[in-house]
């Protein structure tokens, strides 16, 4: 049997792949004029998740590079601490680094994924997981992650967590451009997790 690669896999994996790398981007820094852009070019259909993605494509149309700056830093940096903590560890347990982040750990060293010595987050924050889930799916550090394997680590890493964290975006006093960031998140996790049930085992 064949490995598949990267452009290989189905299209329907690829533009999971597509979203997942998109939430990661759009959580791990505040966007430049660029990404902006892109965001500005987004279609949504009439379903959550497009709704959501029609909202962030018109305020991208209506936002400067340094208003959402503020707003990034407001939501996830703050004085001392930003209103939301976004790591499964405080949303697991209410502290930070606590087990949570220790088993993840275990999970990245079994597939040989290692945070970057450039990145000081712990790696349990929602900008690296979604990124992780994205480049399994793609196969971006080796071979595709197998349905099971995907739906093994977004049950254990992601599913416990994230759409709580997605709806406190979506909520957030601070949340302006990002509210529909937690909109899309939100619907996401709920179309995934729906998904993954119904793929049995």
């Amino acid at each position: 049997m064949n490995q598949m690669t990267s452009t290989q896999i189905p299209e329907e994996d690829r533009l999971r792949a597509d979203l997942y790398n998109f939430m990661g981007l759009i959580l791990s820094a505040p966007p430049d004029r660029i990404l902006l852009d892109q965001c500005a070019g987004l279609q949504g259909d009439d379903s959550e998740l497009g709704q959501g993605i029609a909202t962030l494509s018109k305020l991208a149309r209506l936002t400067k590079p340094a208003t959402v700056e503020s707003e990034f830093n407001r939501l996830f940096i703050g004085l001392g601490r930003g209103e939301l903590l976004p790591y499964a560890s405080y949303y697991l347990t209410g502290f930070l680094n606590e087990k949570p982040l220790a088993l993840l750990r275990q999970d990245m060293a079994a597939r040989g994924l290692e945070r970057a010595d450039t990145v000081f987050e712990p790696e349990d924050n929602i900008a690296s997981l979604m990124e992780m889930m994205g480049a399994m799916i793609a196969g971006r550090f080796g071979t595709p992650a197998t349905l099971d394997q995907q739906k093994t680590f977004f049950n254990k890493h992601i599913a416990p967590w994230a759409g709580h964290f997605f709806s406190d975006l979506e909520g957030a006093k601070n949340s302006v451009f990002y509210a529909p960031v937690g909109k899309i998140g939100r619907a996401f996790m709920e179309v995934e997790s729906e998904a993954f049930r119904l793929s049995g085992n």
